[in-house]
């Protein structure tokens, strides 16, 4: 009898492993072929998540029950990736993901570039760039890894010249050489704090994250004197852990993500201040 019911108590145990197993799969992206998944996705407010939002109902056409997960920093949507809180997140580029990932180690790969939010310099006191003053006082992000970004692009407009051979997307204000017009750097802001810090008026000219500015009722297109083309290297991604990018469910997010209505979409809706990509 007692070697009957340790028989019995093994077999259910092997069974409730087995049902559990199949619970995991399933609210990790995978699912039996005519269930609905799951996915929780962590993204910016804007344009990320309005773009997720826009792109629900085909999904879930497709058997996908999109959950969006809003952040406003930068921060927490790569710890709750790590913690698996989330399925993929979408709202850094690639320079920042390869940043993250060094830094803390996450070891999270893109599965796939959705678009571009070119970077702008607004300012209330000045129209063009060549109008800032000697000693100009310059606002941007405390985040390292938009630096490069934002050093090229002044650069770019002959405001300061780089070192030659470094890698200009991992530029720090180290790496000015030249600086003409002995600009001032001020790089100890939140990327979320600059378009109220731009509407307050302070410094000479705001750095900002085409994201944040949107988010803050700024046109990056109308307001900006000057922005990054479209060229940028920057592209958002959906970032995921390592091997997850073969999952079904994430490779289709991805492929509505590229499809035509959805890049229309953000033409539309942007005009010019998010450009899609397909890569």
């Amino acid at each position: 009898m007692k070697k009957l019911l340790s028989l019995l108590l093994a077999l259910s145990i092997v069974f409730v492993a087995a049902a559990c197993g199949k619970t995991e799969e399933k609210s990790s992206g995978t699912s039996e072929k005519g269930e609905t998944t799951k996915l929780v996705i962590g993204a910016s407010t804007v344009p990320h998540a309005e773009i997720l939002e826009k792109a629900k109902p085909i999904l879930k056409e497709k058997g996908i029950d999109l959950k969006i997960e809003t952040f406003t920093d930068y921060v927490l949507p790569n710890k709750a990736l790590k913690s698996k809180e989330l399925d993929a997140n979408y709202f850094q580029h690639i320079p920042y993901l390869e940043a993250q990932n060094k830094e803390f180690g996450y070891g999270f790969v893109n599965a796939g570039g959705i678009h571009i939010e070119p970077i702008g310099i607004y300012s209330k006191k000045y129209k063009k760039l060549s109008d800032l003053p000697e000693g100009a006082h310059l606002i941007m992000s405390n985040s390292v890894a938009d630096h490069g970004r934002l050093l090229s692009l002044l650069e770019k407009e002959g405001l300061i010249k780089l070192k030659d051979g470094i890698d200009k997307t991992k530029a720090e204000l180290k790496d000015i050489v030249e600086n003409p017009k002995k600009l001032k750097f001020d790089a100890n802001y939140e990327a979320k704090l600059l378009p109220q810090i731009y509407n307050n008026g302070e410094g000479d000219a705001v750095l900002i994250n085409s994201n944040y500015a949107i988010d803050g009722g700024l046109n990056p297109v109308k307001d900006s004197i000057a922005i990054e083309d479209k060229e940028s290297p920057y592209v958002n991604i959906i970032a995921v852990r390592k091997g997850d990018e073969n999952k079904e469910a994430i490779k289709t997010l991805v492929e509505v993500l590229h499809s035509k209505e959805i890049q229309d979409f953000i033409l539309e809706k942007y005009k010019g201040a998010v450009v899609p990509v397909s890569e």
